[in-house]
């Protein structure tokens, strides 16, 4: 099972992270403010997301609120010290799934994924899929040609994964500015067009056509067959 941790105390995050491995068997991505967890949600397949509720530059209920606007259908747990009832009605609205107090127990913790993980929610995505000559590891975020690794940015991965899910069809800048950087983003198209340049550079493949083709005027469109 795969988990995004995002939690800022780093020696609360070492140690959960640890321990979610070694007692739970599990992988765990862990991240330290709530605009890295964003990114991390949307561009990966996470089975569950452990969020504290207090992070630099995003909280948790924010992060959670604004995935569960996406259609975000995977578990999310909070992470807290605020314990009144009112706090914890807060973000189960905000679309928490669970909602744990600190300090917690690993057992707690760990007993609670398994409850979360038996219950149906959406389908996630393969872990691997193979594109021509290259294959994507979701889990390890690895993109190989041939078998050697080609190196992604956070953001050509994002654009990757996301190419991948919508195989065939037109992306507009906009959804793919949304997806990548996030809803609100003072980030212009011209990132986009670049970051699309940067990863198109990388698959390319002179021995057939390219995987990414721009759309006059309207975006990409992403073929599986180059």
């Amino acid at each position: 099972m795969n988990i995004l941790l995002a939690e800022d105390d780093k020696k609360l995050g070492k140690l959960v992270k640890y321990m979610l491995e070694k007692k739970g068997g599990y992988h765990v991505d862990w991240v330290e403010n709530g605009e890295d967890a964003l990114d991390y949600a949307r561009g990966s397949a996470y089975d569950v997301l452990i969020l504290d509720w207090m992070m630099p530059l995003m909280d948790g209920v924010e992060v959670c609120k604004r995935l569960r606007g996406c259609n975000y259908g995977q578990a999310i747990v909070l992470l807290t010290a605020k314990d009144a009832l009112q706090d914890k009605i807060f973000g189960l609205d905000a679309g928490a799934d669970d909602y744990l107090t600190k300090p917690f127990e690993m057992d707690e913790l760990l007993a609670r994924l398994r409850v979360l993980t038996r219950r149906n929610f959406a389908p996630r995505q393969s872990d691997s899929v193979t594109f021509g000559r290259f294959a994507l590891d979701r889990a390890s975020r690895r993109l190989s040609r041939d078998g050697a690794e080609i190196p992604l940015s956070p953001r050509e991965y994002q654009l990757l994964d996301f190419f991948l899910q919508n195989t065939g069809n037109v992306l507009t800048r906009e959804a793919i500015l949304d997806r990548v950087w996030g809803i609100g983003s003072e980030v212009s198209y011209k990132n986009v067009d670049i970051t699309v340049k940067m990863l198109r550079d990388k698959l390319d493949d002179s021995a057939g056509e390219p995987f990414i083709h721009s759309i006059r005027g309207v975006g990409y469109r992403f073929e599986m067959d180059a």
